[in-house]
């Protein structure tokens, strides 16, 4: 079947969508992205999702998105493409547009461009035997906390985490394991769950902020507070948090096992909690 694909304001088979040369996201990486979680035709933490993408887009300062316009477009793709049973995702993605290439924004501005597909989710891991991960030198730009399409680092990480065997790579700055390359990172150590704060170094994931809200809810212990790469071999537990992953224990790191080797109880309840968020999310 032909996917059906957003761009610019119309509906339109996949290979029929162009991108210009000129535009500036495929000339600078100048845009951010979105991926939203579909199950069975719900579609989780949609809201959250075009918030933060809000958000993106002041902090690029890319004008002319009807943000809130785009919960149709994630249903209309979901349903065109036939994919409402099963586990989908949408991907959105907003560039400044296309201009002579000139690193200050085009002036007059145009007319920002915004592509939007979907597509079947195959599983990475199986949170019943959980991942292994390695560590990476954190070697990003200073503003991880904008979900910005330049993911040279991210993907290199990727490559690496993939020859190695893993699923994730674990980006360490200054001793600190901030977050993995497309997931968020939490701890269990001494029963107590812990992330790191949310700086200009970690991205404000919407899983992570389900999984706290979960945490509290079924008043399991919990805080922000660095987790320093010399506490993970003597962790509890350890697990990835992402729209893709959900809730993914790990059992190794850079080859050390975490725990018993195996997914541990905090971790698993989260995850059967979070699959409980899941099945009651809306459309």
């Amino acid at each position: 079947m032909t996917a059906t694909v957003y761009f610019n304001g119309e509906y339109m088979p996949k290979e029929q969508a162009r991108i210009s040369p000129d535009d500036r996201g495929f000339l600078f990486a100048d845009g951010i992205y979105e991926v939203v979680r579909s199950y069975d035709g719900r579609l989780f933490e949609l809201d959250a999702h075009l918030g933060r993408l809000a958000n993106g887009l002041r902090a690029l300062r890319i004008d002319g998105v009807d943000v809130n316009g785009l919960g149709d477009v994630v249903r209309r793709l979901i349903a065109e493409n036939q994919l409402v049973r099963g586990d989908a995702t949408v991907y959105l993605q907003v560039t400044r547009g296309a201009a002579p290439r000139v690193h200050a924004f085009p002036d007059p501005p145009v007319p920002p461009t915004l592509y939007a597909e979907a597509r079947r989710l195959e599983p990475r891991g199986d949170p019943e035997i959980g991942v292994a991960v390695i560590t990476v030198p954190d070697t990003r730009w200073a503003r991880c906390d904008i979900k910005s399409i330049g993911l040279l680092a991210n993907c290199l990480a990727s490559q690496r985490a993939r020859e190695a065997g893993a699923v994730e790579a674990v980006f360490v700055r200054d001793g600190v394991a901030l977050e993995a390359s497309a997931s968020s990172l939490f701890a269990v150590i001494g029963g107590e769950v812990r992330t790191g704060p949310i700086t200009n170094y970690v991205l404000p994931s919407i899983t992570r902020a389900v999984v706290q809200r979960l945490c509290a809810e079924a008043g399991i212990p919990h805080r922000e507070t660095p987790i320093f790469v010399d506490e993970i071999p003597g962790a509890d537990e350890l697990f990835l948090a992402g729209t893709t992953l959900e809730v993914m224990p790990v059992v190794s790191v850079d080859g050390v096992e975490i725990g018993a080797g195996t997914p541990g109880p905090v971790t698993r309840r989260l995850y059967d909690l979070f699959k409980l968020e899941t099945a009651r999310a809306g459309v």
